[in-house]
């Protein structure tokens, strides 16, 4: 880099670090482990890993290696910082940035350096833009929003256009840093909110990426093409509109890409959509179907959803107004492109081919384009050749086919992209003229792959042409801040690739070739490369030829060689399509394809009819062109490469008319992964991009600059008391010319020291070795001072020690020998004690033996006796059992004998029984004498044969007998066998009663036990339950006492329960303060954003105003504001009525004016949604107070009323006139009756009771009557009211009705007076409902009175009826018992009647008194006026007049026409200083309530309304005057609340009156209840406070960062890091410059002018409270982006400004406001820079401690943390790892950043004034003579 020769050998000392090359790491550091001599050779060093190497320097250069800078001044914002500037530092610098800091930005002198951290940062929010707005491009971290602020700021300032020039390579970032650029345009500028050219641009971004990207090897969303984007400019500087200009498209991606990449997005976009109803039309499929989209093999890109993006495309198209029709033709021609690519060729022979027949993607393609298959299947195959005389046909070869097929489908392409662009444009045109531009390019940076061809040649071009302009530029700044500080300008050589473009664009050159051999007819890429090498080859050092080629060539870019490989550069740079085939297209009948190929006519805009569209400033440079001559149009006889050099030339005059700002994009790994920084890569991409050579550049001359006073802040310590000088300037030369002998290293500016490089890095080494020898000087005495501090404490507690041992042990001696002699005297007393006591032990115990052995004898004897005694017993009972046991043993073995014995014979004897039994003899024996038997049985059967016919006959005869015999005996039969078994139950019954009985009396024997055994346990239970009773009595004692701790623990648990209660109470209090809060700060908020539409609205009317040339005479109408104001708070149609108002403006003519009917009625709308969210919010308030309050919610009224309003109150009125009709006819009919019915029964006993029923009925009547006055009245109000509010909109004059509203151009103005219409009808609508209520509460009354007498009457019928029944003497008595019964409850009505009327008549004899008051003032002035004259006329009679001062009302008096003067001086030219000083506070506020209390006093709602509403639009026009003077604004807060409180304080309402006196309370409102303009003034005193707030921030925001960050305020304790070539911010305070002095003088001035306009107590504190929020949240937001102040010493200069603020709040008597808390984020963020920041203990102290900041937050002030002394330590990462783990469960806000835009909800407590109206004078200086006192 040329630093090296800058490098002297007393640099390389021992131990000095350096930079040696190294293949892997490039560069690598390393320690010099011995001095450096001259003529060494080698040096010995030792590498970081622990390694010792000898490095060899080059014999011929013998260039020293590259030294590193110091700690210090490493992970500089600004390269061009460096001490030393070489690559390596720049390597390093970045790296350290980019890894240990998370820093992605970082300035090089003029360029911005921006690595992709492919991940997403949180530093792009509206609050990172809000922060960096109006910043010096220096006094933030390195930003894309600060280069875009910058380019603004220079626009505005220079009225120069300027231009953003973001380069890299693919995937480095380009396009998104652009889109980023662009949002901060459109943010700054106000469009977002207005023209929406930055939705639009942003809308064109997925049109462009899905047309013009592609997935890469490099990258998955790579453009392949360049885009200039000119962003116009009005005159305020808002974005107005946008041109697009591209340059160079890849068309051969749409034939072809390479292994692992793909096609365009649209394509694989189309495929994933093409099961879309709306899509099947196109016939599409997947994309691995397609030959255009499946070469590459790759069709999905992982995590991206095509068919989503599809949806994102098309919404895109809409936003920018191409119609549906216009999208399907587009996706129509992109799917036959698709189509085209799938159609195949067949070879019939060597020079020809043919389409298959009916081929399908063909035929499909032709449907599509709507072109003849025949036609175009014929100029596939076929070209036409042209002859001077004939024209050919000629058929073409496969291969020639398939390349024109091809170049067709690119071309198609190409003119779609064209045809997208330009309607793109057209979207972001717009019809106001620009005024300036901001200028952003995206374009490649410098490409160089394996095999180049003519793409990478162009890009290449273009970025050698960037590079000289950058180089210029630079070149340029740098010699302009030579001469701006007066150094001798010395030529810096730099690199000047002027020869590189030569030898590309001169006469002769490559491109200059290259078209000439496509002019030719058999020209080729092996000819074209010949021609090249025969004109350059050892002609031109920049060319060179490969070794081993013959068809490649090399070219010495600027930033390294690259061989192009010939082959396809002629055929790309003639781009030849075939005319025959354009002209089949050009005929198609699908009307958007032929107007892609129309080169002269305009094409049809999609978005409207017309072609009057906005020029583009140049034809995109990448059109295709036709290769034929004859009838093409000229454009089509362009090259490429013609075309690109002459759009690349348009690009460059264009950036050489603005001023350039740089940005490169570096890409920091292959693979991108998140925050991996490959040094390799990084090399390339900044040699490439010119970083390098800017630091070469600066290098060159004098690259580190310091002002004077930085210089000696930083290097004091290296001068002498004698040396300073109050000169700062002469101060510095003297020390300097001491410290550098050589004049040349350094040159003093005017208000810079300029330095060589590699000075700043030997004076920081000077200033670290002084520092170290004093902290040496300052370490040996400070430790040898500890260590004699420590000998003399140690020799002191050794003597004390001793002495107090010595004494310790003398009394430990003596008390020995005291105890010795007194244990002597013991032990003898107690040994003669001890041994008596033996012996009587002794003796007793001897005794005790004898006896207890004595008896234990005799005992045993006489047991002994008695064991003997029993067991003679025992053996004479034994020895009888055994002997009967003996005896029944033997009788029952002989008699089982006997038995057995016996058993055998009988078995024997059985046995032979059986034998005989069963032998012939046996029978035989038996049968003998049978047949005699037989015999004489023979006769027996004749016998009684004869006897059975006898007996038969008698059978016959018994037989009937026997039946009926058998029948009874049957029947008894049947009892007896009944009787039996009753018998056999009771038998069963009597069996087990019988043993029961048993049971029983073995029962009773066992009862009687137990009775006596229970009789026994009762006795022994009584006394056990005695016994228990006495315990249990001894428990219950204990019980009670537990009981009582019990209590006690009760009634402390319900202490502790209350407690927890009432925390909880409190914390839900305090959670319904926060939604209250959040509430009001909705609420205000929405207010705020009505207010800026109101002021934009009042713009729009003002400029439409001057526009107009001829007022429209006739109708006049109010101010916008004035509309808008009567829209929200109905008391409009008053103020409509007073036409001569002085700020009435008139409607212009609609004809004449220009007017941007889309923005009025967007504005419109959003002013109808913002007043509905308003009045929900309202509502929402009042309840959230109400509950805060614990009061109850009042209900709301009903919904408004519908269209007919009016019709809708005459009809309740006549329902109310009818039923009062009713009730009168009721009640004559019923008077009638009763005077019949009474009249022949006057005498009667009831007869009084008729007479009180008939009065009572009269007074009724009267009553009635009376209502209907009312009503009448009501009436003729409610129409008066009518007029008034529509006194030209009558809803029954339709005519003058539309008259209106055609004059009424303004439709939001209708709207808004419609609206108010409403309100007030819904007002009277409310006061007609409470009246109806009150006539039916009244009206049903009066029928139950009505009810009440029918039921007495019939009741005194009934009565009489049963007296005329009775004798005469009960009859009387009854009459008698029933009239004083009568009498008594007619005696309780009228007491209660008067009552009433006691209370009427107090009442009424106080208003006398008040009126008899005003008579006699009135009759007083009455004879004040009277002539002299008259008085002489009239008798004069001797009266005594006492005199007496006039009693004041506290009241003033004006008339109706003064109304306009009062407003104008009272308000309108009132000067606040001059009433603050010298009157009393609040004074308009009092003097205005006073005018609204005659007002209110004469009835007059006219006067009251018209005077509240000037009132308030005077304030509001006065506001919008002087808005951004502080104490006009101050002055009409104060003033506006102190109305607001009078309207409270004398509303009448009783919570408003507690503080009053009774003086105060007499002069309450009496007439008219202004509760609904006591909200609209609180809205007014909202949108006062507001601004006031916007005022402070003004003011206070240039203050806070120089004061709260910048200024030194403990002198020393923070030192200066050098700066780069930007302007920085320093932080010592250069004159002029704001300190914290400044801000709290300011914070004085504010306080004391709000303490003189006699503000509130406590919206001071709340404007206090606002101003140390902005104070808080700039410093913290401005430290949060500012690495150079991210220090130990920053923070102790931060904890001391903040104590200086508190110091400031207590003197002022603030802490009480809350305005401490809000700087505890920045508090805990200065002690977050002090703690320690090591060990786990630290990051757990931190987490605790710091609870106000966000994680973002901590770890941004982590990651910036910068040390800025040697002692100090930079910030581990895996501390910071440690740090992150620990907070993630923290939930917070994502917000890096606080909102400094932030306001919080303003509240207005009821703050009643002591002062008496009737007591304050009108001074003469207001120029009120016209009001006078009442």
């Amino acid at each position: 880099m040329g630093t090296s020769a800058c490098i002297s050998p007393r640099s390389l000392f021992s131990f000095a670090r350096v930079w040696i090359p190294d293949p892997e790491e490039v560069w690598k550091s390393a320690e010099l482990l011995k001095d450096y001599k001259p003529g060494d050779k080698v040096l010995l060093l030792h590498l970081e890993e622990g390694k010792d190497l000898e490095y060899c320097l080059d014999p011929k250069t013998k260039e020293l290696p590259h030294l590193r800078n110091p700690d210090i001044l490493v992970g500089e914002n600004d390269l061009t910082a460096l001490s030393y500037l070489h690559e390596p530092a720049v390597l390093h610098n970045l790296r350290v940035r980019f890894i240990d800091s998370k820093l992605i930005y970082t300035y090089c002198g003029i360029v911005l350096v921006a690595i992709n951290p492919y991940e997403q940062l949180p530093i792009y929010g509206e609050d990172i833009i809000n922060a960096y707005s109006g910043q010096n491009m220096g006094d933030m971290d390195p930003h894309i929003f600060a280069v875009a602020e910058e380019a603004y700021k220079q626009m505005a300032r220079d009225e120069r256009n300027q231009s953003i020039i973001v380069s890299g390579e693919s995937g480095a970032g380009k396009t998104v840093s652009a889109k980023y650029a662009m949002r901060y345009f459109a943010t700054v500028s106000g469009s977002t909110s207005e023209a929406n050219v930055e939705e639009k641009v942003l809308a064109s971004n997925p049109i462009m990426e899905s047309i013009g990207n592609a997935k890469t090897t490099r990258n998955d969303n790579s453009s392949r093409f360049g885009k200039y984007i000119e962003i116009g400019f009005d005159k305020r500087y808002r974005i107005i509109g946008a041109n697009m200009r591209t340059y160079l498209l890849e068309k051969s991606r749409v034939v072809f890409q390479a292994e692992e990449e793909r096609n365009y997005h649209i394509f694989y976009q189309l495929c994933a959509s093409a099961k879309s109803p709306e899509f099947k039309m196109l016939q599409l499929g997947d994309a691995n179907f397609f030959h255009y989209t499946k070469q590459g093999g790759s069709p999905v890109i992982e995590g991206v959803d095509d068919a989503k993006e599809m949806a994102h495309t098309r919404q895109a198209c809409t936003l920018l107004g191409i119609s549906q029709s216009y999208q399907m033709g587009i996706f129509r021609i992109l799917a036959g492109i698709l189509h085209l690519g799938n159609v195949g060729f067949t070879s019939r022979d060597s020079d020809s081919c043919t389409v298959p027949p009916k081929h399908e993607p063909l035929t499909i393609f032709c449907d599509l384009m709507g072109v003849d298959y025949e036609e175009m299947c014929h100029w596939l195959c076929h070209r036409k050749l042209a002859t001077a005389t004939e024209t050919y046909i000629k058929p073409i070869s496969k291969l020639q086919a398939t390349n024109a097929r091809d170049a067709l489908a690119k071309h198609i392409y190409a003119k779609l992209f064209t045809w997208i662009v330009d309607h793109v444009n057209q979207a972001l045109h717009s019809a106001i003229k620009q005024h300036s531009f901001i200028g952003v390019l995206d374009i490649y940076g410098f490409e160089t792959f394996e095999i180049n061809s003519f793409e990478q040649f162009c890009i290449n071009y273009a970025n050698e042409k960037l590079q000289q302009q950058f180089n210029m530029h630079v070149f340029k700044l740098e010699q302009e801040e030579y001469m701006k500080e007066q150094i001798p300008w010395t030529l810096i050589d730099f690199y000047d690739n002027q020869p590189c473009i030569n030898l590309i664009e001169s006469k002769m050159g490559i491109l200059d070739l290259l078209d000439e051999e496509c002019k030719m007819p058999k020209g080729t890429d092996d000819t074209w490369a010949q021609k090249l090498y025969n004109t350059h080859l050892n002609k031109c050092a920049l060319f060179e030829k490969p070794r081993l080629s013959n068809k490649a060539f090399i070219v010495q870019h600027f930033a390294d060689k690259v061989e192009y490989q010939c082959e396809g550069f002629l055929e790309k740079n003639k781009d030849t399509v075939f005319e025959e085939q354009i002209k089949v297209l050009k005929s198609s009948k699908f009307k958007m394809l032929p107007e892609l190929f129309q080169d002269d006519e305009k094409a049809i805009s999609p978005t409207s009819a017309t072609s009057s569209g906005r020029t583009l400033l140049t034809r995109m440079p990448a059109k295709l062109n036709k290769g034929r001559p004859g009838q093409a149009a000229k454009e089509h006889k362009k090259t490429v490469g013609h075309q690109f050099r002459n759009s690349l030339h348009l690009l460059m005059d264009t950036l050489n008319a603005t001023t350039p700002h740089y940005v490169r994009c570096i890409k920091p790994n292959d693979f991108k992964f998140p925050f991996t920084f490959d040094e390799k890569r990084a090399v390339q991409q900044l040699r490439a991009c010119g970083v390098l050579e800017t630091i070469r550049i600066s290098a060159a001359g004098f690259p580190s600059r310091w002002t004077y006073q930085e210089f000696f802040s930083r290097y004091r310590v290296l001068m002498k008391q004698k040396d300073v000088l109050s000169d700062r300037k002469q101060t510095c030369k003297n020390v300097l010319e001491k410290l550098i002998l050589d004049k040349d290293k350094y040159q003093f500016g005017k208000t810079k020291i300029f330095f060589r490089a590699g000075q700043v890095a030997y004076l920081e080494k000077l200033r670290a070795d002084k520092l170290r020898a004093a902290c040496i000087r300052i370490q040996k005495t400070i430790r040898g001072w500890l260590l004699r501090k420590k000998y003399l404490r140690m020799r002191k507690a050794a003597i004390t020690v001793q002495r107090y041992v010595r004494g310790y042990q003398a009394r430990c001696y003596a008390t020995f020998l005291r105890r010795t002699k007194a244990a002597t005297i013991v032990q003898k007393y107690w040994h003669r004690y001890v041994v008596h006591r033996r012996y009587e032990i002794t003796r007793a115990a001897t005794v005790v033996l004898q006896s207890h052995l004595r008896g234990y004898l005799a005992r045993n004897r006489y047991r002994k006796i008695l064991r003997e005694h029993k067991a003679v017993i025992v053996q004479k009972w034994v020895r009888g059992w055994l002997a009967r046991t003996h005896y029944k043993r033997s009788m029952h073995a002989i008699i089982y004998l006997q038995c057995c014995f016996r058993r055998m014979m009988a078995k024997r004897e059985l046995k032979k029984l059986k034998i005989e039994a069963r032998s012939v003899e046996h029978y035989k024996k038996l049968h003998i004498g049978m047949e005699n038997k037989i015999m004489q049985l023979q006769r027996k059967v004749d016998e009684q044969n004869k006897d059975y016919k006898c007996l038969v006959e008698k059978l016959a005869h018994l037989e009937g007998i026997y039946n009926t015999e058998t029948e009874k005996l049957r029947s008894d039969l049947e009892r007896l066998h009944l009787s039996e078994e009753e018998a056999k139950v009771a038998t069963k019954r009597v069996l087990n009663l019988q043993e029961e009985i048993a049971k029983l009396r073995k029962d009773l024997e066992q009862t009687r036990s137990e009775k006596k055994s229970i009789e026994e346990s009762a006795d022994r239970y009584r006394q056990e339950t005695e016994q228990l009773v006495s315990n249990l009595k001894e428990e219950n004692t204990l019980l009670k006492q537990e009981k009582e701790t019990l209590n006690h623990l009760i009634v402390e648990q319900a202490k502790e329960m209350t407690e927890t209660m009432e925390k909880k109470l409190i914390e839900e209090t305090k959670q319904l303060e926060l939604d209250l809060n959040d509430e009001r700060l909705r609420y205000q908020n929405l207010l705020n954003e009505f207010s800026r539409l109101e002021e934009r609205y009042d713009d729009l009317k003002e400029e439409m105003t001057l526009m107009v040339n001829v007022p429209k005479p006739g109708h006049k109408r109010t101010d916008s504001t004035h509309s808008s104001n009567e829209s929200e708070y109905t008391f409009s149609s008053e103020f409509a009525e007073t036409e001569d108002t002085p700020w009435r403006t008139e409607e212009p003519s609609e004809k004449k004016v220009p007017l941007d009917m889309s923005l009025f009625l967007k504005l419109q709308k959003r002013v109808t949604e913002l007043e509905q969210e308003k009045q929900v919010l309202q509502d929402e308030l009042d309840r959230k107070e109400e509950q805060v309050l614990r009061s109850k919610a009042k209900e709301e009224e009903g919904p408004p009323i519908r269209g007919a309003e009016l019709e809708y109150e005459s009809l309740k009125r006549q329902e109310l006139e009818s039923e009062n009709k009713k009730l009168k006819n009721e009640l004559n009919e019923l008077r009638k009756a009763l005077s019949e019915k009474g009249a022949p029964e006057v005498t009667a006993p009831g007869a009084p009771a008729y007479r009180v029923l008939m009065e009572q009925l009269t007074s009724v009547s009267e009553e009635l009557d009376v209502r209907k006055e009312e009503v009448l009245i009501l009436r003729s109000q409610l129409v008066s009211q009518k007029e008034a509010i529509q006194p030209k909109n009558t809803m029954t004059d339709s005519i003058i009705l539309l008259e209106d509203v055609q004059k009424m151009k303004d439709k939001g103005e209708i709207a808004q007076a419609y609206i108010g219409l409403k309100e007030t009808n819904r007002l009277l609508e409310s006061q007609l409902q409470s009246q109806k209520r009150s006539h039916d509460s009244e009206a049903e009354a009066l029928r139950g009175e009505i009810q009440s007498l029918k039921e007495e009457n019939n009741r005194q019928q009934q009565l009489l009826a049963q007296n005329l029944q009775l004798p005469p003497e009960a009859r009387i008595e009854a009459s008698l018992q029933h009239e004083i019964t009568r009498l008594t409850n007619e005696n309780l009505d009228l007491m209660e009647q008067l009552e009433k009327q006691d209370k009427t008549v107090r009442k009424l004899k106080k208003q006398l008194k008040v009126f008899a008051k005003k008579i006699g003032e009135l009759e007083v002035g009455q004879m004040e006026s009277i002539s002299p004259g008259q008085i002489i006329d009239e008798p004069i009679r001797p009266v005594n007049i006492p005199r007496k001062e006039k009693d004041f009302q506290g009241m003033l008096e004006y008339k109706k026409e003064d109304e306009q003067k009062l407003v104008k001086n009272l308000i309108l030219e009132l000067k606040p200083r001059g009433v603050a000083v010298n009157l009393i506070p609040g004074l308009p506020a009092y003097i205005l309530f006073m005018c609204v209390r005659h007002a209110d006093y004469l009835n007059d709602d006219q006067k009251v309304r018209s005077l509240l509403t000037s009132t308030i639009n005077s304030i509001k026009k006065v506001l919008k005057k002087r808005g951004d003077d502080f104490e006009t604004v101050s002055f009409w807060l104060s003033n506006t609340c102190r109305f607001l409180h009078c309207l409270k304080q004398y509303s009448g309402e009783e919570g408003f009156m507690k503080h009053n006196t009774s003086r105060q309370n007499e002069h309450c409102l009496t007439n008219f209840d202004l509760a609904e303009y006591r909200q609209v003034l609180s809205d007014l005193a909202i949108q006062i406070y507001q601004q006031l707030v916007r005022v402070l921030e003004n003011i206070l925001q240039p203050m806070i960062v120089s004061g709260m960050l910048e200024h030194e305020t403990i002198q020393g304790m923070s030192g200066v890091k050098p700066t780069g070539l930007r302007k920085r911010t320093s932080s010592i305070a250069d004159e002029g410059a704001y300190t914290l002095d400044s801000i709290i003088q300011q914070l004085n001035s504010f306080h004391s002018v709000m303490c003189q306009h006699g503000m509130d107590p406590e919206l001071i504190k709340q404007v206090v409270k606002q101003m140390f929020y902005i104070v808080g949240a700039v410093t913290l937001n401005n430290l949060l982006l500012r690495k150079d102040v991210c220090s130990w010493s920053k923070g102790m200069q931060i904890r001391y400004n903040v104590s200086q603020l508190e110091e400031w709040l207590r003197d002022k008597n603030l802490m009480n406001s809350g305005a401490k808390e809000t700087l505890e984020p920045l508090i805990q963020a200065a002690q977050l820079l002090q703690v320690k920041k090591k060990t786990d203990e630290d990051a757990e102290a931190i987490c605790s401690m710091c609870n106000a900041l966000t994680t973002l937050q901590i770890v941004k002030v982590l990651f910036l943390y910068t040390p800025v002394h040697e002692f100090e330590e930079r910030v581990s990462a895996s501390f910071i790892r440690t740090i992150q783990m620990r907070l993630r469960d923290r939930k917070d806000s994502p917000q890096l950043l606080m909102d400094a835009k932030h306001t919080f909800p303003v509240t207005f407590p009821f703050n009643p004034s002591s002062l008496a109206l009737e007591t304050i004078q009108i001074p003469a200086s207001l120029g009120l003579g016209f009001i006078s006192r009442v």
